[in-house]
C-alpha cells in the first residue's frame, strides 16, 4: 500500500467516526476479524480493531446509539456527550492505521483526524439540533438511518479505493465545516427569534 492509500484509510475512518464512531469501529473490526481485508505491512497495527473485547464494546455502544440517535432531543444530548469522544476516537483510529511512522507525521495526522471528525460531528449535531426545533420522531429516524448508510458507504469506498477516498473525504471535511458553521448560526438565530417572540407583549 502506498502512503496515499494509508492516508485515505486514516482520514476516511476519522471522518466517518465523526458521524458514528461505534459503527465505524464495529464494521472495520469485523473486516479485520473475519479477514474481509488482509492486514499486511503498514496495516498490521489495525489488528487491534478485530479483538473480541473491542468488537464487543463497539457493538454494545452501537446498539445504545442506534436507539438514542432516533429520539428527539435524546440524540442531541448524545451528540453533546460525544463532542469529545468522537474526535478522540478518530485520533486512536488514525494511530492504529498509521502504525510506526515518523512521530511528527503521526502527530500532524492525528490532529487532522481529530479536526475531520469534529467537522462531520458538528454537521451531524447541527442537523439534529435543527430538526429538534420542531421535534417529531420521523425525521430523526430518517436522519439516523441516512448517517449509518453514509458510514457503511464510506467504509466500502475506503476498502475499494483508499486513494480515491482520500480526496473524497477531504472534500467532505471542507463541506461539513462550512455546513456546520452555517447550521449553528441558523439555529442560534431561530432560537433568538423565538425567545424575542416569547417575551414580547
Amino acid at each position: 500500500m502506498t502512503l496515499i492509500d494509508q492516508l485515505g484509510v486514516a482520514l476516511g475512518l476519522a471522518t466517518l467516526a465523526g458521524l458514528n464512531l461505534y459503527l465505524t469501529v464495529l464494521v472495520a473490526g469485523c473486516a479485520v476479524r473475519f479477514h474481509w481485508i488482509e492486514l499486511s505491512g503498514s496495516y498490521e497495527q489495525m489488528a487491534v480493531l478485530g479483538h473480541p473485547w473491542v468488537l464487543g464494546v463497539a457493538g454494545a455502544l452501537f446498539v445504545i446509539e442506534f436507539f438514542a440517535d432516533k429520539m428527539p432531543w435524546v440524540d442531541s444530548m448524545w451528540d453533546v456527550a460525544h463532542t469529545v469522544i468522537r474526535p478522540v476516537g478518530a485520533i486512536f483510529l488514525t494511530l492504529a492505521v498509521l502504525g510506526k511512522m515518523d512521530p511528527v507525521a503521526v502527530t500532524v495526522a492525528a490532529l487532522l483526524a481529530g479536526t475531520a471528525a469534529l467537522s462531520t460531528h458538528g454537521t451531524k449535531a447541527g442537523i439534529r439540533a435543527f430538526l429538534n426545533l420542531s421535534p417529531e420522531p420521523v425525521t430523526n429516524t430518517v436522519a439516523s438511518m441516512a448517517e449509518d448508510g453514509l458510514v457503511l458507504g464510506g467504509l466500502g469506498l475506503i476498502g475499494l479505493a483508499p486513494a480515491v477516498a482520500l480526496f473524497v473525504f477531504i472534500g467532505i471535511v471542507v463541506l461539513c465545516t462550512a455546513a456546520a458553521i452555517w447550521l449553528w448560526r441558523r439555529i442560534f438565530r431561530l432560537r433568538k427569534g423565538r425567545e424575542e417572540l416569547a417575551v414580547s407583549p
